[in-house]
């Protein structure tokens, strides 16, 4: 964001600030025949009429800014460079808003009015002010990709919205919505999800709902969307914790949807899941589901007890109660600038009170890193972790997961591993999927599934990664990690043995030694060493990492691994001949 911010500097103003690719700044006053240029997040004057010259260079930075925002932008018009509203005249801001459809045609994009204002200024002549969102259908099939993992206690209605918000139709009140997300049997029996389910829910360029609702397909709702926001729907219910903890850990998400009913307010496992998402450091905002079903004092009821949970010292957060769209689409802006600010909606899935504004904030959603990160993510070698394992007829042995560095390209060679005795086996990629649809190149931050062909599944399992052969992984079965015993009921000591959750590993480990002191108490921080006790694991130095036992939970990070090498010659054929590829 330099080059903004040296265009604001020679004319004479202060620094532009950067926040997620979305720049604010303010400047000396131009003369008024001059509108600002570079800078100020797209705060416009006005557009009305501008010189080919003019124009030209308005384009361009519009791209830069949709480079900057990965494919999006937001403009303000009839804002001052030093943010004073000062509005349009009816047909200044018509004219304004041609030009810059004019600029958006160029360079490929769409644009939608997110809201206008009028502004109270000593004139007759009304004035107003106009939020334009600005997105550009992505080249290369590159779309943006939000992940929203689903938190909330058991029957809080999480699948029932998931289904409502992908399907496009409201639920009848008995968990009809929901039927078509569920997995397994037992959970269209119970009504409970237990295993992970991901649903889609695309938005177009201009900002309208693209889903299952004209009974498309996955691939034509990944086609047709220029944004994708993938739901992570994980299981309430209490005895699933484990695989909730695996889905936060290991799909990276986002963002996170907390839901809460309504009828029966922070019940159950509300606050631990809170919990998770604070330790984990994963913005979230809340939805009230339900509202159908009880009287308003009931919601207001609910919603005051979320916002005292939320200011408590431990969480401070500050929480927005959503009730228009105009709240959606500041809510939107504010909780990507800062963590701290939670969105708080109140709807119903079976009236569908409410649910276009839920729809506006996740359309107007920012992703958290900007495009310069990734390019530097997509730098560093191919490192992609195994979350799924299926066979596939006809396909052979496909693994799901997220590449966390580098870009992986149909055809290439990789090594998988560690084995339970610390080997990498190579292996080749056949084809690559995302969101059900064919794609030839993952990109860093990305989720897929790949094709391995004949490659034997019984060698796979989760929390493997696989990464290019020149990496030389470190693998190890010991390492320290600095915790915080959030709750344990009796002390924490040498020999106790606890399930670890490094984002997608997951292994019982012993604890060998605690740095300086022989027992750790609720509350207290050390240096703890422990050791897997079935296999070592790949693990990285800066790690976050979460474990529980029972009711003993903990959160930390990886401090310093005691590595195993492994040598070239430890790489197993496990390709048969004629498979051969390097």
């Amino acid at each position: 964001g330099s080059g903004a911010g040296a265009a604001a500097g020679r004319r004479g103003g202060s620094k532009t600030k950067k926040k997620n690719g979305r720049s604010r700044g303010g400047k000396a006053n131009n003369p008024p025949y001059l509108p600002p240029e570079v800078s100020s997040g797209g705060r416009r004057l006005k557009l009305v009429n501008p010189s080919q010259y003019r124009f030209e260079h308005l384009v361009t930075q519009m791209k830069w800014r949709l480079q900057e925002g990965r494919g999006e932008a937001v403009y303000q018009i009839g804002v001052e460079d030093n943010g004073l509203l000062v509005g349009l005249l009816e047909e200044e801001m018509r004219a304004s808003l041609k030009t810059l459809r004019r600029m958006a045609e160029k360079v490929g994009a769409d644009i939608t009015v997110l809201r206008e204002r009028e502004v109270d200024y000593d004139s007759d002549v009304p004035r107003k002010i106009t939020e334009v969102l600005v997105r550009k259908v992505p080249d290369n099939q590159q779309f943006l990709d939000l992940r929203v993992a689903v938190l909330g206690n058991v029957d809080s209605g999480k699948s029932t919205l998931l289904g409502v918000l992908t399907q496009g139709e409201l639920d009848n009140g008995r968990g009809r919505a929901r039927l078509n997300l569920f997995r397994h049997l037992h959970e269209i029996q119970s009504g409970r999800t237990s295993s992970i389910s991901f649903e889609i829910l695309g938005f177009n360029s201009k900002g309208e709902v693209v889903n299952y609702s004209d009974s498309r397909t996955a691939e034509e709702i990944c086609e047709s969307s220029s944004k994708m926001i993938t739901f992570i729907d994980l299981a309430g219910h209490h005895k699933y914790l484990k695989t909730t903890i695996f889905g936060l850990t290991s799909y990276c998400p986002d963002f996170a949807m907390l839901v809460v009913s309504a009828n029966t307010g922070i019940a159950g496992t509300t606050r631990e899941h809170l919990g998770l998402a604070m330790a984990l450091k994963v913005p979230f905002f809340i939805v009230i589901s339900k509202v159908d079903l009880c009287s308003k004092a009931t919601v207001e009821r609910t919603v005051k007890q979320l916002e005292r949970i939320l200011k408590q010292p431990g969480c401070n957060k500050l929480p927005l109660l959503v009730n228009s769209d105009d709240d959606a689409v500041t809510a939107a802006q504010q909780f990507a600038q800062s963590p701290n600010i939670t969105p708080i909606f109140t709807l119903s899935s079976v009236s569908g009170e409410n649910l276009d504004l839920l729809k506006v904030f996740l359309n107007i959603l920012p992703p958290l890193t900007n495009s310069k990160e990734q390019e530097e993510l997509m730098q560093q070698l191919t490192e992609f972790q195994v979350d799924e394992i299926y066979t596939v007829p006809e396909v052979g042995t496909v693994v799901g997961g997220t590449l966390s560095s580098g870009i992986c390209r149909e055809g290439e060679n990789l090594v998988v591993g560690p084995t339970d005795d610390g080997k990498f086996l190579r292996l080749k990629v056949c084809s690559i999927q995302r969101n059900r649809s064919a794609c030839r190149v993952l990109r860093a931050g990305q989720a897929a599934t790949l094709a391995l062909g004949p490659f034997d599944r019984s060698l796979l399992r989760k929390g493997m990664v696989m990464v290019s052969p020149e990496m030389n992984p470190t693998i190890c079965s010991v390492f320290e990690a600095e915790i915080v015993l959030l709750f344990h009921a009796t002390t924490f000591r040498k020999g106790f043995q606890v399930t670890v959750h490094v984002g997608n590993v997951r292994q019982t480990a012993i604890v060998e030694k605690i740095h300086g002191k022989d027992k750790l108490r609720t509350g207290e921080k050390a240096v703890v060493c422990f050791r897997f006790i079935k296999h070592p694991e790949y693990l990285k130095i800066g790690a976050k990492l979460l474990f529980r036992e029972g009711v003993t939970k903990g959160i930390g990070h990886v401090t310093d691994l005691q590595a195993i090498t492994t040598k070239e010659n430890g790489l197993e054929e496990s390709l048969g001949p004629g498979q051969l590829s390097f």
